[in-house]
């Protein structure tokens, strides 16, 4: 069900996303494509825009990227937006694989640790969301079964979808769009979540 990136045409967003990465990379970071254009990619569609999350901190990224091409938008939440070399590039978020603590507010983390991959897909809302994708190796990195949930057509929370709801309300208004757009059905137990809550 994934279409490799060479079957996309090129465009200056996606290569400023790949040299991202690899800017990242050859810094000795991790770095790789998640969300929004990973789901699109593995669709067969050409992503809007790119977010890439990286084991890299605020901090090292700014460093590495310089103060001129970054804009510190949620540094508190591991994410600095970095800017590209021309305006056709866009600009891409980058922000550090992260666990999030207790939401107190409904809508936000009250603090966030830094951690791994895997550990970062799993604090994400739905599975079809939840995916990485290695623009180098053309891979999709999925450890939470969003590419079985997209050949499905279901949008499924990540793990419990009371608790996925009651860190962040809006993530049920998320999935209804997400059913609307894509034409998906909402699995039952994150469907239930949603009536209850």
């Amino acid at each position: 069900m994934s279409t490799p990136l060479s079957h996309f045409p090129a465009n200056a967003q996606r290569d400023f996303a790949a040299e991202t990465c690899a800017k990242l990379r050859s810094a000795g970071f991790e770095a790789l494509w998640a969300g929004g254009c990973v789901r699109d990619m593995v669709l067969g569609a050409a992503p809007k825009d790119y977010d890439v999350a990286t084991s890299a901190t605020p901090q090292q990224v700014i460093e590495l990227f310089g103060q001129r091409r970054t804009v510190p938008v949620g540094v508190s939440f591991g994410v600095v937006m970095v800017l590209g070399p021309r305006p056709e590039c866009g600009q891409i978020e980058v922000a550090t694989f992260r666990s999030d603590g207790e939401y107190r507010d409904g809508r936000r983390p009250s603090t966030v640790t830094f951690c791994s991959a895997e550990e970062d897909a799993r604090r994400r809302d739905f599975t079809i969301n939840g995916m990485f994708y290695d623009p180098v190796a053309e891979q999709v990195i999925d450890y939470v079964g969003g590419r079985s949930d997209l050949q499905a057509r279901i949008v499924r929370a990540i793990g419990d979808p009371t608790a996925r709801f009651t860190e962040d309300k809006l993530r049920m208004l998320r999935a209804v769009r997400f059913a609307a757009t894509y034409e998906f059905s909402i699995e039952d137990a994150t469907r239930d979540a949603m009536r209850t809550l």
